[in-house]
């Protein structure tokens, strides 16, 4: 009973409190993790969405582009001048200093509901700058994925996370294998892989849904994926695709990123179909007779746990993908993993041929229990703890006054509420 009492407690102590997020993510990206656990947050208390500079030339003094793409999130995109391109603490410092003027003055950030945030990182680049300096309640660093071994990775970028991790009093991470690695590191770490909106992704079963005007009229099937096209994808792999099935469609949909679109492959077959919006993709989904997931096995793809695989699952789809270590651990045998080109080619063969409705049914149901709803839940109820934590009692200091945060929840607390 104490222990349901304490639950309901955190989770009225994060109903009061405002997110500050600092994101290396564009909201109007791809829709994934941020856009979906963020979006279910302002359901419950203000989120403010503070993006990375933009530098424009001949701008007199910093400004705020200020949105609200959602109910609840407020996107927050500094405009500085140019001059500080080449000077990325300098920035950082200027953007601070110009949020803590909005948010002290009146106006759309300075009406209070942003007072005493809990501070939320995406990216440890800004932690040097922007710690302690919000009168935060509390600090989590929900870690997508292992960031220092992408393309052009800053070099500072591992000390950043090392003086994040030392301050924050909570740790998310995106995949399983990434929880391995980060909980060598903190005491409070959590894992919470990929969600799913189920209700979305299932209009790709459905009669009703159109097939996108892109893709190609004909009985030939189309084997595709959608999601950033970067580094982390097998080029060779969807040209051998490509060369194997020369009458069926290679159907790539995604903004193309830190890579050369002159050196994606070539064929008549393989379509290349730029970025698509988070409500088109049901229709994509739809049209793929196997869902691919074509990821290279390298630095950048040791960490990852691909949201679209509960999105191809909710589809109803034949899912064939590399062997990425938490795909394997957790999605097989819906997902079909293969080792070597030949055999990912016989995987989608096999797939298009014969699809096993047992396994693509068990897919849906997978996928109907993974909700982002669920996620949310279990999320503010441990930030709530952490919240909680931070705050001295009333008996202890005079007052309900709530203190700066930057300490460290223990171990113990995290174990007990997700045990």
């Amino acid at each position: 009973m104490i222990r349901h009492e304490r639950a309901a407690a955190s989770l009225a102590v994060l109903s009061d409190a405002p997110l500050l997020v600092h994101s290396h993510l564009r909201w109007d990206f791809v829709w994934q993790r941020p856009q979906q656990l963020l979006s279910r947050f302002a359901q419950h208390a203000p989120v403010l969405f503070v993006e990375e500079a933009v530098f424009v030339d001949d701008l007199a003094a910093p400004s705020l582009d200020i949105t609200q793409p959602v109910r609840g999130v407020t996107r927050v995109i500094p405009r500085v001048p140019s001059s500080f391109y080449h000077d990325a603490d300098g920035t950082l410092a200027v953007v601070r200093k110009t949020l803590q003027q909005a948010l002290a003055r009146g106006g759309t950030l300075g009406n209070g509901q942003f007072a005493a945030p809990v501070q939320w990182f995406y990216t440890p680049m800004p932690a040097p700058t922007m710690l302690g300096a919000f009168g935060e309640r509390a600090v989590v660093y929900d870690c997508m994925d292992e960031l220092a071994q992408f393309k052009f990775a800053p070099p500072e970028l591992v000390a950043r996370e090392q003086l994040l991790m030392s301050r924050a009093d909570l740790v998310f991470t995106g995949g399983y294998k990434l929880w391995q690695s980060k909980s060598k590191l903190h005491p409070n770490v959590h894992f919470f892989g990929c969600g799913v909106d189920s209700t979305h992704f299932a209009k790709a079963r459905l009669d009703s849904t159109p097939r996108p005007a892109d893709l190609p009229e004909q009985d030939a099937p189309i084997f595709g994926f959608y999601g950033v096209i970067d580094e982390r994808l097998d080029y060779a792999l969807i040209a051998h695709l490509a060369a194997a099935f020369p009458h069926a469609t290679i159907a790539m949909a995604g903004p193309v990123v830190k890579v050369d679109p002159n050196d994606l492959p070539k064929a008549p077959n393989i379509l290349w179909l730029g970025q698509k919006q988070y409500a088109e993709l049901p229709l994509y989904a739809k049209a793929f007779d196997v869902c691919l997931m074509p990821f290279a096995l390298n630095e950048a793809t040791e960490y990852i746990n691909p949201t679209k695989t509960l999105e191809y699952m909710a589809a109803g789809k034949p899912i064939v993908s590399t062997a990425v270590a938490d795909v394997v651990r957790n999605f097989t045998p819906v997902v079909k993993v293969a080792r070597s080109y030949d055999g990912f080619a016989a995987a989608v063969r096999a797939a298009v041929n014969t699809p096993d409705p047992a396994l693509v049914a068990r897919g849906i149901g997978m996928a109907a229990d993974a909700s982002w709803e669920s996620i949310v839940t279990k999320m503010r109820r441990l930030v709530g703890t952490a919240v909680e934590h931070n705050t001295p009692s009333v008996a202890a200091t005079g007052s309900g006054r709530l203190a700066v945060g930057g300490g460290r929840s223990s171990r113990g607390v995290g174990e007990e509420l997700t045990a």
